[in-house]
């Protein structure tokens, strides 16, 4: 180990640019579908030795971006999937996505690097700093430009449900930053300090116990809740158009099948149309709900203005509209396009077509329905931002529409599955995810999957609700565990800074 460390600290230049870009992409394998987390630790203590030998605030910065960008150009590569539905408009696009997207990204790792140099801390300080500037940057990735906190360091836990559960007292950032406290405290073996990873080590261990001891209590159903997940299985190439008809009439052909269910969840662009105004889909919901079910199902909304919104109806029995939620988190690009005149005559346009772009609502709101506890709708992109998914007014459950057929057919929509189950185990409730080509599941309050439906499979899920566990010490106080665990580090590391022995 200490003979490692000296060759990595002895790199400089492209050198030690190229190995951390070589790092930050092994480390990516740590997300799924891989799942193999000791590649996100051991890389971070790569970056760790890289940057010792990194001897200004410029070269540290640069080498932070290397990392950064290795990882998000492999963990993010499904990003280019989305330009490839229609070829002709946005295929010359795809360059530009798959590298600026991870470069820009990047920056966040620069300036948590670059921060790190600057403080000019040793010992053991210098490592609990760099993983405090490292998870500061995360924060921000998730919050800046309307955010983008996908693949947190938290999620390299989703091989260990256990660990997961942790989520529950202080969310996925506060999770991420232990797993870069863990990560980084690796490299202090081959300083021959062993302080730091012991303490992390154990640390974990006690995590891992809490989380054990959470999934020995079984999933209980709310009674009477019978729920029909619909997957049609619709190529992203065949949402529109001509092929209007008959996705209609694959979903009522699935919704059809024997069973009794008592809520029906069709997903995201089920209905790719204005449903609003098509008297032959709202006579064949209304004809599906005959019988006292409720069913919800995304679409496109067009309100008094001819504003666009991406949306989801909930009707109850007899096709009764209960409800519409408009979604508040778009996507950048794909829902609408930033700097729309500027980018608009660069022939820059939406993934979903056009210049223009669905306009926002107002936020998560919560829903009453007939035989079932509240709930409040998530719409694809929205469930990936912790402490943003729920209104004041704690729901029953969370549902989950999406359609992961613009993440591509591998990596991307188990990502996005994943997420998922974190924001289940921070809030403590339940999630019905309804997705069009996959993943489909239920998952209960600890984010155990309880019935899934795989990727480009068509059919049901059918299964129980589970319940929700009473609010969490995350769904109660938010991000304020991770403040804590920050301020804690912190000041572990102005101490350790002080002491006239690094340990």
């Amino acid at each position: 180990m200490t003979r490692l460390g000296d060759v990595l600290r002895g790199l400089s230049g492209w050198r030690r640019l190229g190995l951390a870009i070589l790092l930050g992409a092994a480390s990516a394998t740590a997300f799924p579908p891989f799942h193999f987390f000791p590649a996100l630790l051991l890389a971070l203590a790569g970056l760790s030795l890289l940057l010792d030998g990194a001897h200004t605030v410029r070269a540290a910065a640069v080498t932070g971006w290397g990392f950064a960008f290795g990882q998000f150009l492999v963990g993010l590569h499904w990003i280019a999937y989305p330009f490839m539905v229609d070829p002709s408009s946005h295929l010359w696009q795809l360059p530009f996505a798959v590298t600026l997207m991870p470069a820009g990204l990047g920056l966040f790792g620069a300036l948590a690097c670059g921060a790190a140099a600057y403080l000019r801390a040793s010992g053991a300080a210098r490592a609990v700093l760099l993983a405090l500037c490292l998870a500061v940057a995360e924060w921000l990735r998730g919050h800046i430009l309307t955010g983008f906190p996908w693949n947190l360091p938290a999620y390299a836990w989703g091989a260990s449900p256990e660990v997961m559960q942790s989520a529950a007292l202080f969310g996925a950032y506060g999770l991420s930053l232990l797993t870069l406290l863990l990560g980084v405290s690796l490299a202090e073996l081959a300083r021959r300090r062993t302080v730091l990873p012991v303490v992390m080590l154990a640390v974990f261990a006690t995590l891992w116990s809490f989380g054990a001891l959470q999934l020995r209590q079984p999933s209980v159903n709310v009674p009477g809740v019978s729920l029909r997940l619909v997957q049609p299985n619709v190529p992203q190439a065949e949402m529109h158009g001509r092929f209007v008809p008959r996705n209609l009439q694959r979903l009522t052909s699935l919704t059809q099948r024997p069973g009794n269910p008592t809520h029906i969840i069709w997903p995201e662009s089920a209905a790719a149309f204005v449903l609003a105004r098509d008297a032959e889909a709202l006579r064949q919901i209304a004809q599906l709900t005959a019988g006292g079910a409720s069913l919800l199902t995304g679409t496109v909304r067009l309100d008094a203005q001819g504003r666009g919104y991406n949306s989801l109806y909930l009707f109850g029995p007899g096709g009764t509209n209960l409800g519409v939620y408009d979604k508040f988190h778009l996507v950048p690009f794909g829902e609408y396009l930033p700097l729309a005149p500027l980018l608009g005559r660069l022939g820059f346009s939406r993934l979903t077509g056009g210049n223009i772009g669905f306009a926002a609502g107002d936020g998560p709101h919560r829903f009453a329905l007939p035989g079932a506890p509240p709930v409040t709708p998530l719409i694809c992109y929205e469930a990936i931002f912790p402490g943003a998914v729920t209104p004041a007014s704690r729901p029953g459950w969370l549902v989950n529409v999406t359609d992961d057929s613009w993440f591509g057919p591998w990596a991307g929509p188990n990502q996005h599955l994943l997420i998922a189950r974190m924001r289940a185990i921070e809030e403590g409730l339940p999630l019905a995810r309804a997705a069009n080509t996959g993943i489909s599941a239920v998952i209960d309050a600890r984010g155990r999957i309880m019935a899934s439906l795989g990727l480009g499979q068509g059919g049901v899920v059918d299964v129980g609700l589970p319940q929700a566990l009473p609010p969490t010490v995350y769904a109660r106080y938010g991000d304020l565990g991770f403040a804590i665990i920050l301020l804690a580090s912190l000041i572990a590391a102005v101490l350790l800074s002080g002491r006239r022995r690094p340990l």
